[in-house]
């Protein structure tokens, strides 16, 4: 008797990873049919994306893993390719109604101070006199609104039943922060969570930008999948510290964003030195130089070190960033710095 079944299928097919991302095309949803017949395979994949070469490359690398399962017979895997939601006329990634540059500030691995450098970086380009815009793509673990001051307020809708961003420091702002109440979690699987995704970003009256920053979520989901395929982004800034265990998954967000054919416009190190305020004494507390290493090793711009400043901590608790409450620190010189680093390549 065959011990070829649904499960062992399933099993074996999640093996197979989408392109450029580390999760497999089970997670994914991509798989809407099972079929076995005696040691016989059917199985159909449903795929959202404009690039052929992303569907031939994973019925190769499915195929060929059914073949492996022990006594198989016939393997037929089927793949119905769909345009992304977002671009029905089939000519890939699209922009957002008046955005001039969209940007994607991402990490590979959580806690190293992504939300801080987004939150900053767009109120630094506000204060250049850019209109800026931020939305905030960690849906389950939302922080901007708390940044921002502004996690008691909810948003409005439009005439045309838009949702109006929460104003703050002169940067448009979006996050589930504003749709929950304290401490409330956002429990959704991941179909919920991309439709919430592409409400933030196509149903919000941004208005005319000049930069609309995306503060994403750590790793290489869903919800990058959903905006690299959907979404027409200028570039990405990646934020590490300087510790191996970071750059680890530092090199594998770089290595998306790479396949997916989105510009990485460099490397922030955060957290990356301790000035002894009574001695003047510089502590490398993470390690040294580990980003600027790594820029180098994988030919991307180096933007700079944030240093450990317990200012930085107070501001984003307190709801203003230290950008706006302590402009001439360390950290908000490094800000202002990428910030004219950004206005310099996205003109």
């Amino acid at each position: 008797m065959s011990s070829i079944n649904q499960d062992s299928v399933r099993q074996s097919l999640s093996t197979v990873k989408y392109p450029g991302f580390s999760r497999d095309i089970v997670s994914f949803g991509l798989l809407r049919d099972v079929a076995v017949s005696g040691s016989d395979i059917g199985v159909q994949l449903v795929l959202s994306t404009n690039d052929t070469g992303i569907a031939k490359t994973i019925h190769a690398e499915a195929t060929a893993a059914l073949q492996a399962l022990a006594g198989v017979g016939r393997v037929s895997v089927k793949i119905d390719v769909q345009a992304p939601a977002s671009s029905p006329t089939g000519v890939g990634p699209s922009r957002i109604e008046g955005v001039k540059h969209v940007l994607a500030v991402a990490s590979g691995k959580g806690g190293v101070g992504k939300s801080t450098v987004a939150a900053n970086l767009a109120l630094a380009l506000a204060q250049s006199g850019a209109r800026t815009g931020l939305c905030d793509c960690d849906i389950h673990g939302p922080s901007i609104a708390l940044m921002f001051g502004g996690a008691n307020e909810r948003p409005t809708a439009d005439d045309e039943n838009r949702i109006i961003p929460i104003e703050r420091h002169g940067v448009s702002l979006m996050s589930m922060g504003f749709l929950l109440d304290d401490g409330s979690p956002a429990v959704l699987r991941g179909p919920m969570v991309t439709r919430y995704t592409q409400q933030f970003l196509r149903q919000v009256a941004w208005g005319n930008l000049d930069y609309l920053i995306l503060d994403l979520p750590p790793g290489t989901g869903d919800i990058q999948l959903t905006i690299v395929q959907t979404v027409a982004l200028s570039g990405t800034i990646i934020v590490t510290t300087p510790q191996e265990v970071a750059l680890i998954d530092a090199r594998k967000a770089i290595s998306m964003f790479g396949k997916t054919n989105v510009p990485v416009l460099g490397i922030v190190e955060n957290m990356s030195f301790f000035v002894c305020p009574g001695d003047g004494k510089r502590y490398d507390i993470f390690g040294s130089g580990g980003g600027s290493r790594e820029a180098a090793k994988l030919r991307v711009a180096f933007l700079g070190e944030v240093p450990i400043e317990p200012l930085v901590r107070e501001a984003g608790d307190t709801g203003r960033p230290v950008v706006a409450a302590h402009p001439n620190s360390a950290a908000a010189s490094v800000f202002k710095g990428l910030a004219e680093k950004i206005l310099t390549d996205l003109k």
